[in-house]
C-alpha cells in the first residue's frame, strides 16, 4: 500500500504519531477473523502489558473495538509506504507486500499467519533476524504477543539488522534486476 500522489495524511493521525514514543503498527490486511473483537481485546492487552502506544488498523479484518485507550489509534487504512518508517515494530498477516513494505522500512516485523504463504514469510522475518519467531493465528494469545512486542522494541540487535536490511532494500532497483534475470533466462531458452 504505496501513498498514491497527493494523499495527506489525516491531522488526527500526526496529532498521534507526535504526541509521544513511536507506535507499534497492528494490522492484518485482508484476513478476516471470526471474532473481531475478542482478537482486538487480545490485541489491546498485549499491548497494555508492554506499555506500547499503537496504530491499530482495522482494514478488511473487521478489528474494532468501541472503547479503546487513548494509546491507540484505530484507523481503516494508511498507506505502508508513509506510516511504517514512522513505526517501532509491524505487527502483521505476513502478506508478501505488507512483509515487503515492513522490511523496506526498517523496522522489525512480528508475523501473525494465517495460511498460504505467510508462515514462509513469517520464517524468513526470523531467520533474517529482522523480528520474532512467528505466530500462527490459532496460536495468538496476549501472553505471546506481549513477548514478542516486547523482544523487537527491545532487542537492539534486532532493530540494528532490521534498519540495516531496509537500507540495503530502498537502494535496490529491483525492475533493474528483474529485466537482467529475465533477459538471462531468455538466453538460457534460446541457446
Amino acid at each position: 500500500m504505496d501513498e498514491a500522489d497527493g494523499w495527506q495524511p489525516p491531522s488526527a493521525l500526526i496529532d498521534f504519531l507526535q504526541s509521544g514514543s513511536p507506535p507499534v503498527y497492528i494490522g492484518f490486511g485482508s484476513m478476516s477473523n471470526r471474532n473481531p473483537e475478542q482478537t482486538a481485546d487480545l490485541i489491546i492487552q498485549a499491548l497494555m502489558r508492554t506499555k506500547q502506544r499503537a496504530i491499530l488498523l482495522s482494514g478488511w479484518s473487521g478489528l474494532h473495538k468501541s472503547n479503546i485507550p487513548d494509546s491507540i489509534f484505530m484507523i481503516d487504512s494508511v498507506p505502508h509506504s508513509w506510516l511504517f518508517p514512522r513505526v517501532a515494530a509491524v505487527v502483521h498477516h505476513g502478506g508478501a507486500s505488507t512483509t515487503a513494505a515492513g522490511l523496506r522500512a526498517g523496522v522489525p516485523s512480528i508475523v501473525i499467519p494465517f495460511f498460504g504463504d505467510q508462515p514462509f514469510w513469517g520464517q524468513r522475518i526470523a531467520d533474517l533476524g529482522v523480528g520474532a519467531k512467528p505466530i500462527p493465528r490459532q496460536k495468538l494469545t496476549v501472553e505471546r504477543l506481549a513477548n514478542a512486542i516486547q523482544e523487537v522494541v527491545t532487542n537492539e540487535g534486532i532493530r540494528l539488522r532490521a534498519a540495516t536490511l531496509g537500507k540495503q532494500i530502498q537502494t535496490e532497483d529491483g525492475i533493474a534486476s528483474a529485466v537482467e534475470i529475465i533477459g538471462q533466462l531468455e538466453k538460457r531458452i534460446v541457446a
